[in-house]
């Protein structure tokens, strides 16, 4: 909260103490979900290094240390070699090497963990000393509960490769990768809420239009997102590494090589990159479309600004995606890509919290 909105609080009101124990909750909420923005970079390692199923238990809170001595080192190897994916892909392994893989899929745990850690340690001393609403409490709580369930489907996802395949479900990736993107969304939504509240008693602006045009740009990249996510639970990004063009045509003919012809879209790797890449261009046309009515339509302020920065988000981000691509899935551009999806998910709940306030009119 800067200077001008503890006046504007003291103006409405709100002792000054009461304006820092707002701004104290709000810059919890942001530091979650910069938590979770970061999860989201280290879990895009986590799986372009394909370490996620070097641990092959879910022990939320015996796991918390990895292996300390060479004895425990090798137990966890020999659990790793009786699944699929050493068997298959990697027979012959050495300790060295399994290390490696171990340390992401520990580290990625891990600051699972310390999520929730920052997370409910806060939310209960915020609680206990009268700093929440009611409304912040259900909403708090509900994020916890999300927390757990986001847990628990990671460990669901790491599940599907241990037995009959050498990967995990690719529609169990993107379950998790969604519900991650809903997590990050919320913490950042409730954290503008309390930090940038609408003036009591005053409606939002009726920035109808607009908004509903932002509501088809958000469910266009909610689209593209889970197909970004098929893309890497099956590494389609390791095909077809041009740009426009793949294997020579604009739609390789053997994007329709399965029966029925809809599930090319979800299991044909030719299709599932097509699809992708043709939805993020689709998604950026109509992110730009609805920046160029912003400022053509003389928004002033922060709505213009952050209309500006969403559409040269948007251009990076569609430029990280192609270059991912072209370096044949480089590990560094591809977790800028995955990071760049939350930052305009990030900028996007901006511009709608935006749109709420009376100023927007």
């Amino acid at each position: 909260m800067t200077t001008a909105t503890l006046d504007r609080a003291a103006a409405g009101g709100i002792s000054d103490k009461a304006a820092r124990a707002t701004r104290a909750v709000g810059a919890w909420l942001l530091a979650c979900a910069g938590m979770v923005f970061a999860m989201a970079i280290i879990g895009a390692i986590t799986r372009l290094t394909e370490s996620g199923l070097s641990i092959t238990e879910w022990r939320p809170i015996t796991g918390t240390l990895p292996p300390l001595n060479e004895a425990q080192w090798l137990a966890e190897f020999e659990k790793y070699r009786q699944i699929p994916e050493y068997q298959v892909i990697n027979r012959g392994m050495s300790l060295d090497e399994f290390k490696y893989i171990y340390f992401w899929e520990w580290f990625h745990r891990l600051w699972g963990r310390l999520i929730g850690l920052v997370f409910f340690v806060p939310f209960v001393w915020f609680w206990a000393t009268g700093r929440l609403t009611r409304e912040l409490k259900w909403k708090g709580l509900g994020l916890f509960a999300l927390g757990g369930l986001q847990g628990f489907l990671g460990w669901f996802m790491v599940q599907s490769g241990l037995v009959d395949r050498t990967d995990v479900s690719h529609y169990r990736l993107a379950l998790h990768l969604g519900v991650a993107f809903i997590i990050f969304a919320l913490l950042f939504k409730v954290a503008l809420d309390v930090l940038d509240p609408r003036p009591a008693g005053m409606r939002p602006s009726r920035a109808g239009a607009l908004s509903g045009h932002l509501w088809a740009a958000t469910a266009l990249l909610s689209i593209t997102i889970v197909w970004g996510a098929f893309v890497a639970g099956m590494d389609a990004g390791h095909a077809y590494n041009t740009w426009p063009l793949m294997a020579g045509t604009f739609a390789p003919p053997e994007m329709w090589n399965l029966s029925p012809a809809a599930v090319n879209f979800v299991e044909n790797t030719a299709a599932v990159q097509f699809t992708h890449r043709w939805l993020a261009i689709l998604t950026g046309l109509a992110v730009w479309a609805w920046c160029w009515r912003v400022v053509k339509g003389g928004a002033e302020g922060r709505l213009r600004t952050l209309a500006l920065a969403l559409a040269a988000m948007m251009g990076v981000q569609v430029l990280l995606g192609i270059s991912t691509l072209l370096s044949f899935v480089w590990i560094p551009l591809a977790a800028a890509h995955q990071g760049g999806a939350f930052v305009l998910v990030a900028l996007i709940v901006w511009c709608f919290h935006e749109l709420a306030r009376p100023e927007a009119a």
